[in-house]
């Protein structure tokens, strides 16, 4: 099952820690809480290390990336979060806010196809940290609405609230924004994204710099 959330950071901090020494090139030998490696070695090295990236949800999981990671990835666009994450020592280094949205050609397909497929961003966060099953998942997100869902996920075919949605990531100070579609049209969201959100995004950032 899905061990508690200090295991699973304990997990990641160790797993970060044989990652970057077998990056190195050379033979590693590890023996930690977690993990055992006895002469692992890549023999193939890229040119430079792959940056790692951090995903956060909340401080101790910001803490982690400004101390560890090469930048972080924000799941709520929130200051506070990157706050810590510099704090920590990402000062400067890139922040990914993820945004999740369900576009369909109406609201009301959307809102039944963010249902469908994502009930679960509907729950408290701290159960979905605490669940060890996925059983205990689905029983969960059983009981959570269609309107509950729409209320944390960006939903229909409005240009403007999807373009919304983005600026809280870009004014909480993230510099880039990762944007999960939910459900199967994947195609249709891109296109509309291209032709509806993205130039307008743009040109609100090209204002921003040159001060107007």
């Amino acid at each position: 099952g899905w061990p508690e959330t200090e295991i699973r950071q304990e997990r990641l901090e160790e797993a970060i820690e044989i990652i970057r020494l077998l990056w190195k090139g050379d033979n590693v030998s590890h023996r930690g809480r977690h993990f055992t490696v006895e002469n692992a070695r890549l023999y193939t090295l890229p040119n430079a290390p792959p940056p790692l990236m951090i995903a956060a949800g909340g401080p101790k999981g910001a803490e982690m990336a400004g101390r560890l990671g090469d930048g972080v990835i924000g799941t709520e666009p929130s200051a506070a979060l990157l706050d810590q994450f510099e704090k920590a020592g990402g000062d400067g280094r890139p922040r990914y806010g993820e945004l999740t949205v369900c576009w369909a050609k109406s609201e009301a397909a959307a809102r039944k196809t963010a249902h469908q497929h994502w009930p679960t961003s509907a729950l408290e966060s701290s159960l979905s940290w605490e669940l060890p099953l996925p059983e205990h998942f689905e029983a969960a997100a059983k009981p959570v609405t269609e309107d509950q869902v729409a209320e944390v996920i960006t939903c229909g075919p409005d240009p403007k609230r999807h373009i919304s949605a983005v600026q809280k990531y870009v004014e909480a100070g993230y510099d880039h924004v990762c944007v999960h579609q939910v459900g199967p049209d994947q195609e249709g969201f891109m296109k509309f994204y291209e032709r509806d959100v993205l130039p307008k995004v743009v040109a609100a950032r090209r204002r921003v710099k040159a001060g107007r």
